[in-house]
């Protein structure tokens, strides 16, 4: 059996001196910017969801998963060039939570809870995990006395497939198996995924 090991560097922090000044002009500015920069909910007649004008994903609830398509994302204080980056990821397919809207502008938060804002570009809807557990055994059938197919260490990232209530298929590295939902990142507890 083969144990999958994780990338050890997930995402870099990064500061420059002309990010930390334009953070701090941000910050003096007052409030006429953050009023620039606010959302306008509006109410979609057909079922009551809000969402954002401006928005190109109207239709998308939130919040919702998604994954990072770049090897490389910046991490913004805001939705905008104009904002400061504060963390830069290194993970293509990074599981991340879509949690709001501005224009083209999404705010995610990622396993551990950093949240801020990246363009949607860097985003597609391909689901994605994470495993969380220190040492998760991916299994031939959605039992814990199954076989196992491979061991994953904590930050493999995989796909997962299909959800169930306890058990999901996910394939990480070319291996597919069964996983339970609490052993990853990337799955709302109940969401079932077909």
């Amino acid at each position: 059996m083969m144990t999958i090991p994780a990338i050890r560097r997930r995402r870099l922090r990064r500061f420059s001196l002309p990010a930390l000044l334009a953070a701090a002009l941000l910050a003096g500015a007052g409030s006429g910017l953050a009023q620039t920069t606010s959302q306008i909910p509006i109410t979609d007649a057909t079922d009551g969801d809000t969402a954002t004008v401006g928005s190109t994903s109207l239709n998308l609830k939130l919040p919702r998963f998604a994954s990072l398509r770049a090897d490389e994302v910046n991490l913004r204080a805001g939705p905008g060039t104009r904002y400061p980056i504060e963390w830069v990821y290194k993970r293509r397919n990074l599981p991340v939570e879509v949690i709001d809207e501005f224009d083209t502008w999404r705010r995610i938060r990622d396993w551990e809870g950093t949240e801020g804002w990246v363009h949607q570009s860097m985003l597609n809807g391909r689901r994605s995990i994470i495993i969380v557990d220190d040492l998760a055994m991916l299994r031939r059938d959605p039992q814990e006395d199954a076989r196992g197919v491979a061991r994953l260490e904590a930050g493999v990232i995989g796909r997962v497939d299909s959800c169930g209530d306890i058990w999901c298929v996910v394939t990480a590295f070319n291996r597919k198996g069964w996983l339970r939902r609490e052993q990853f990142y990337g799955v709302y507890p109940g969401e079932e995924i077909q």
